[in-house]
């Protein structure tokens, strides 16, 4: 049925994942842009629905000069084409041909309003007519009325309600295509032929009424994700130079402005917070509704709403390039790639049809002669067997799912790349993660500092040289000492100790003649003495540590913790403690990962004892350390021997592995371009939980999968069989047909309301 199917026969690949499939292809340069001597185009086309519609405009344009590539997303009605300069005009030409009307203006994130009256498909009056002519048919020819006004009304209901269907079908005839307006076409206009004038207007209207109904839960479908943006005020209160707030639409506000957003409003655009502080909801973003604080510094994101206090912020993005724009975008072209049952399900349907018409006409030609049928009767089950030669139901039952599985997962804060990677992730057996940012906050804190009191009190040399002072410090001046250093180096230990010491009120010294010591630590000169805060490691190597440090420092890295160490005149004066902390949810989501019988394992850099201190504490089954990148990469590498295998990183130093799994998990996504164009499925904030959500979602994606393809299959065999023995009658096929369509595009769109299990 028009309004019913999907297909798409390009997908291209990551630029950093080349055994893998992407979305991006053709997508990856904006509308326009000129790629060396050829530029890209998209064109709106709202009339395309069906893979067999594809199909026509694609030898349509194969044939026309000048097209290089091209790029189809029915589920968007929108075709974008890599073609020379000079091509555009034939290759509009050549879509109007078909019957078909292009746009090419701007296409905004969300498709066009009133997409059902613009698609062609309106309700009208034509059709309730049609359909109550027909009707009056139907009960002239049962009381036995004249047959010549049952036949009328026959094919006055017909024309009302099946011009548009007899165009497109004689469009693709010319094209030698068989779409389901051919079929539909060739059914009715025989029916009529022999007499079954009733039936033929009943066929034609219900085929009317399937694809309004149809075409109605499609856009459902279609509008999902863009509704998102919806949320988004489209007005916003900017600042003006004369010291005024004025109320402009977002499409008028410029990066760098000024703007207001009261308590209980939605924020309108990206940027940073200048003034105020808040709760904001950030669901639409992250799939939570837990609110987040915000104040000075932080970042907003549009269509976020402000639960507190009024905020002003500066534009960050505009509004077509905002988090949420992006994020929409992305899931809408994660819908142009196929998942392996979507490919399966449209190569089937490519050969289905031909063999169903193969079949009706064989039924025609020789059941008259080989079971002595009588021609009539033979036509007339040959034509419902033509009706059953759409593939429709088939064909949508996977990219309709498919979506609604995109999409609630991106309503859950997860985005995922592509609809290949949605279905895979009920396969995985091996999940690889990174440890700081990912199990841990990637922010270390200090943890404990022990002082040395028989190293506390020192002599220094006194100005002039020829003195000596003695030097006593507390433990008061021991933390000031070592965060005065530390507040100079850009290392995460030092500035945990100095973090430490300034969340407690400490003010620093100046230092003198600071230096960093690579690979060390750092040192300078302070009131007068030399201070090294550094590693331990070197002292250890070199045995310059007495047996209370080394035991003190053996303690801390045991637990898993890094240790540094304030010296002067090389002696220990204090011992500080940093550990990268845990998050609150690792442990719960290594748990639920095990129960869906996924194993853990931990790659990090840090030394091994913190990373199996840190493994230990979550539960994750094994845990290595010391590991460079091409070392991640072996692992990942071994690991896909027994299973698939996904790896969760940063998207940036853990490529190498990132690339290699199967699928690349990238943590905190939110507001970062280069994670959620990098992975393959971007989890918007640090929640670690989201991907046993994942994993479960992509089970539950795939099981309707199967039932959708059970279900289509399962009714169109069911009156096959029925019409060759003699029971079906075309207005039953076209209600199996209408009825499957209906309950596929109505299952897969139950993903919707998908409500991770806790």
């Amino acid at each position: 049925m028009s309004g019913c199917c999907q297909q798409h026969n390009h997908d291209h690949k990551h630029t950093h994942h080349d055994p893998k499939e992407t979305t991006q292809g053709l997508r990856d340069l904006p509308p326009q842009q000129v790629a060396g001597d050829a530029v890209q185009t998209p064109i709106r086309i709202m009339q395309m629905d069906c893979p067999t519609e594809e199909r026509l405009i694609r030898t349509r344009l194969e044939n026309t000069a000048g097209v290089m590539a091209m790029n189809f997303n029915l589920m968007q009605r929108e075709l974008l084409v890599l073609h020379q300069p000079h091509a555009l005009d034939a290759i509009l030409d050549a879509i109007k041909s078909l019957g078909f009307e292009p746009q090419t203006a701007a296409i905004d994130v969300v498709p066009l309003k009133n997409s059902m009256r613009e698609s062609g498909f309106s309700l009208g009056w034509k059709l309730p007519v049609a359909a109550i002519l027909a009707i009056a048919s139907e009960v002239t020819h049962w009381v036995g009325g004249p047959w010549i006004f049952s036949a009328l009304l026959a094919v006055l209901a017909v024309a009302l309600s099946g011009l548009g269907t007899y165009r497109k079908g004689f469009i693709a005839l010319r094209n030698l295509q068989l779409n389901i307006n051919a079929l539909m076409a060739i059914a009715v206009s025989c029916a009529l032929l022999i007499g079954q004038w009733p039936e033929a207007a009943m066929v034609m209207v219900l085929f009317s009424i399937a694809e309004l109904l149809e075409s109605r839960s499609l856009d459902r479908a279609r509008l999902a994700v863009s509704n998102l943006l919806q949320m988004v005020p489209q007005t916003a209160w900017v600042y003006q130079v004369d010291k005024d707030w004025l109320e402009l639409p977002v499409g008028q506000v410029k990066t760098g402005d000024l703007v207001r957003v009261r308590p209980g409003e939605r924020i309108p655009l990206d940027g940073m917070v200048i003034k105020g502080s808040s709760t904001v909801n950030q669901a639409p973003i992250t799939g939570e509704s837990l609110p987040v604080d915000k104040q000075q510094g932080d970042e907003l994101y549009a269509g976020t709403i402000n639960q507190g206090g009024l905020l002003e912020f500066k534009v960050g993005t505009l509004a077509d390039n905002s988090t949420l724009a992006r994020i929409i975008r992305v899931v809408e072209q994660a819908q142009a790639s196929k998942a392996p049952l979507q490919r399966f399900v449209d190569q089937f349907a490519q050969y289905y049809t031909p063999a169903v018409c193969l079949l009706a006409l064989l039924v025609a030609v020789f059941m008259p002669f080989v079971m002595g049928t009588p021609w009539l009767d033979a036509i007339y089950m040959a034509l419902v067997l033509l009706v059953i030669a759409c593939p429709c139901a088939l064909v949508i039952s996977t990219p309709v799912t498919l979506v609604s599985g995109l999409t609630a997962a991106a309503r859950h804060g997860v985005l995922v790349k592509g609809a290949a990677y949605l279905e895979k992730g009920r396969k995985l057996r091996w999940l690889a993660l990174d440890k700081t940012g990912t199990i841990t906050q990637g922010k270390p804190v200090q943890t404990d500092m022990i002082l040395m009191p028989e190293n506390l009190t020192f002599t220094r040399a006194s100005e002039s040289g020829r003195d000596q002072d003695e030097v006593s410090l507390d433990e008061i001046g021991v933390r000031k000492t070592a965060a005065s250093l530390a507040a100079l180096s850009d290392h995460p230990v030092s500035m945990a100790v100095a973090q430490a010491a300034r969340k407690d009120g400490l003010l620093t010294y100046p230092v003198e003649g600071f230096q960093a010591l690579a690979g060390r630590g750092v040192q300078g000169v302070i009131n007068g003495v030399e201070y090294m805060l550094e590693s331990p490691r070197r002292a250890l190597e070199q045995g310059l540590l007495d047996a209370s440090v080394i035991q003190t420092v053996h303690a801390y890295e045991n637990q898993g913790k890094t240790v540094v160490l304030l010296y002067c005149l090389n002696r220990v004066i204090a011992v500080f403690a940093v550990a990268d902390t845990v998050r609150p949810d690792s442990r719960q989501a290594i748990q639920r990962l095990h129960e869906q019988g996924v194993k853990t394992i931990m790659l990090s850099g840090d030394n091994p004892q913190t990373v199996q201190t840190i493994a230990s504490q979550v539960g994750i089954d094994r845990a290595l350390g010391q590991q460079m990148p091409e070392n991640k990469l072996d692992v990942i590498v071994d690991l896909q021997k027994s299973g698939m295998v996904g790896m969760v990183g940063d998207g940036i130093n853990d490529a190498p592995a990132l690339a290699r799994a199967e699928i690349g998990f990238a943590m905190g996504a939110i507001g970062t371009d280069t994670a959620i164009e990098t992975a393959d499925v971007a989890l918007m904030d640090d929640d670690l939980r989201k991907i046993p959500r994942f994993i479960e979602l992509s089970h539950v994606t795939y099981r309707v999968l199967v039932q959708n393809i059970v279900l289509a299959l399962g009714i169109k065999l069911v009156f096959l069989l029925l019409t060759l023995g003699g029971m079906g009658s075309m207005w039953m096929a076209v209600f199996a047909d209408m009825g499957a369509s209906l309950l596929v595009v109505l299952n897969g769109l139950r993903l919707l309301s998908f409500k991770a299990s806790s």
